[in-house]
């Protein structure tokens, strides 16, 4: 059964933070992620990709300081296939400072 959503919403913190695990016996693809600078000031932020939430490691990195100027929204189009368990994790350079939200289909 194939299932349109919102995969995860999260307020970015200074802590990598799980933003959405794959449940088990399930698969994911993720079409999009939407990130919102909030504050007056340029922020950075984070992505990376846990496989079967595998420890934080250099490798799992998609983005990594990206530069978000003041009160704008960075939107990447993505297209990556997830296994039970993969995890997609974010961070913020400032707590309550950035919105992540991911976007994509699950099937189970």
């Amino acid at each position: 059964m194939e299932s349109l959503k919102v995969l995860g919403q999260l307020d970015g913190s200074t802590t990598l933070s799980a933003l959405y695990t794959v449940p088990a016996a399930t698969q994911a693809t993720v079409s999009s992620i939407v990130i919102c600078n909030r504050t007056s000031v340029t922020r950075n932020f984070r992505v990376s990709v846990a496989v079967a939430g595998a420890a934080d490691d250099v490798k799992q990195y998609l983005y990594y300081g990206v530069v978000l100027t003041k009160n704008s929204t960075y939107t990447a189009t993505l297209g990556i296939t997830l296994g039970a368990t993969d995890v997609v994790r974010v961070y913020a350079d400032a707590n309550s400072s950035l919105s992540f939200s991911l976007f994509g289909v699950e099937v189970s």
